[in-house]
């Protein structure tokens, strides 16, 4: 899709040749302004009750009078914030769906500082409007009519809207294909085919890519990850993915993503209903691969590093059983008292790795447990870190991309739980605090660096009649990762 900015006052929009006018309208009254055909196609909608200054109201005109746009569309957002902007433009695609409009005009009434969040904001909508996911279902509707979004400002803002346009646009991309990989089944998304899209990647963009089969981790000796590999007929893989956008000597970022492309649970096996979603357990893998895809496009000065682990957790005469006790990469052994937290493994085994890289800070990101789902639901990511500054940089990084997330407790006692009689540490603790005691197994292999934890098993996807993919959190890491630049 084509997003493009223009400096056209509200005054003008009369004037402006395109298929479809969209003003979202913020504030609890009319803003002054608009150009006299417009302000009374507005006046009139309000005097019929057709239209409310209340935020999700929507009208739409055909062929309004005195305009040479062939559509008008109306739509309240309240407050003038990038994230009710956001929520009024969807609501404003939804009203002209399927009406057949190619070239949509969006103007802004009533919110003073048009910038760059509130186009990258449109961006985001727009995409997440039009994605429709098609690869294994050739009956799919298709695509849209649209194909253009211009977004009108004042020339003052244009460099900013410019730059918020592009930024949107590259996010944009990586949450597609977050979406894309998290929506694939099982039998197609395997460990090899994220390998295959990684080594994809680096083509497209450049970037250093080497992926490790089974004989590589074994090498390494990474025998957490490998026991949890050993119970599928699907080779398992290790992603190392490096965007140099700085001198060497800088310290990279390091994002580490669970990559488990089916879950289940192993011998400790998951109930039968809805475990057609574990294909969603490669969300984290999935997320830092949009990331990565994001940020080379936006080519900041900075270096990044992925890691990316990924297997199928599966029972099979070579599955690991609970007693089983493993060594990880670290030296440290662990206990295997459930099959089902297997991507705290995984993942210990790449955060040591991690340590190679002599990273500026490292975040791994994982469909990790339901208890973060039980604790705070589907809107909030749950965020782990002992470091006050990485944790604020990620907060702050969540409100600019409206990719929420929240910070959860760290406090030591919670790593009583993790005790063994047989092994340095059990791969799980009790039921209470499920998701802080997970944290707690990861942090145990991160002394040598900045480190934070987003648990995205409440975030990374939906279930029910809208079931998919969300390609969250993409923004959030983009974000983050900007940031770091800066």
């Amino acid at each position: 899709m084509d997003f493009r900015q223009q400096s056209v006052a509200l005054d003008a929009l009369d004037s402006l040749a395109c298929d479809a006018l969209l003003v979202i309208v913020a504030g609890d009254k009319a803003p002054g302004g608009l150009d006299s055909a417009t302000q009374r196609a507005l006046d009139d909608a309000v005097a019929h009750g057709e239209f409310e200054f209340k935020r999700g109201k929507t009208v739409y005109l055909h062929r309004p009078q005195g305009l040479k746009a062939a559509r008008l569309v109306f739509a309240a957002c309240g407050a003038a914030t990038p994230k009710s902007v956001k929520a009024a433009f969807a609501s404003g695609l939804g009203a002209l769906k399927g009406g057949g409009s190619k070239h949509v005009a969006v103007a802004l009434a009533g919110v003073t500082d048009v910038g760059g969040a509130h186009a990258e904001a449109l961006v985001a909508a727009a995409s997440d409007a039009s994605y429709v996911y098609r690869h294994t279902k050739p009956s799919a509707p298709a695509a849209g009519a649209l194909a253009k979004v211009t977004l009108l400002s004042d020339k003052a803002a244009a460099k900013a809207v410019t730059q918020g346009l592009a930024r949107g646009n590259a996010i944009a991309a990586g949450v597609t294909l977050a979406r894309e990989l998290g929506n694939r089944p099982g039998n197609h998304c395997t460990p090899r085919y994220l390998g295959e899209q990684a080594k994809k990647l680096g083509r497209e963009f450049g970037l250093k890519v080497e992926v490790m089969d089974r004989k590589a981790i074994e090498k390494l000796g990474m025998g957490s990850f490998l026991a949890v590999a050993q119970g599928s007929a699907e080779p398992p893989r290790f992603i190392v993915a490096q965007y140099h956008g700085a001198p060497k000597t800088q310290a990279p970022v390091v994002l580490v993503g669970k990559g488990i492309t089916f879950d289940t649970g192993g011998i400790s096996i998951k109930p039968s209903a809805e475990m057609d979603e574990m294909k969603f357990d490669m969300g984290g893998a999935a997320s830092v691969l949009g990331t990565l895809r994001a940020v080379a496009e936006l080519k900041p000065k900075l270096n990044l590093v992925v890691l990316v682990p990924t297997t199928e957790n599966m029972p099979g005469g070579r599955a690991i059983k609970p007693g089983d006790v493993v060594t990880s990469l670290s030296g440290q052994t662990i206990e295997i008292l459930n099959t089902d937290a297997e991507g705290r493994l995984i993942l210990c085994d790449a955060l040591t790795y991690a340590e190679r890289f002599k990273p500026a800070c490292v975040v791994d990101v994982a469909t990790l447990t339901g208890a973060c789902v039980i604790a705070l639901g589907h809107h909030h990511s749950g965020l782990f870190s002992a470091d006050d500054k990485l944790a604020g940089d990620l907060l702050a990084a969540s409100a600019a991309a409206l990719d929420p997330c929240w910070r959860m407790p760290l406090d030591e006692e919670y790593e009583e739980a993790l005790k063994s009689n047989f092994a340095d540490m059990g791969n799980v603790g009790g039921r209470a605090g499920g998701a802080i005691t997970a944290a707690m197994f990861l942090r145990k292999f991160t002394a040598k660096y900045r480190w934070a934890h987003l648990d995205i098993a409440g975030t990374a996807w939906k279930s029910g009649t809208a079931k998919g993919a969300t390609g969250r959190p993409v923004p959030l890491l983009t974000h983050f990762v900007l940031s770091q630049a800066a």
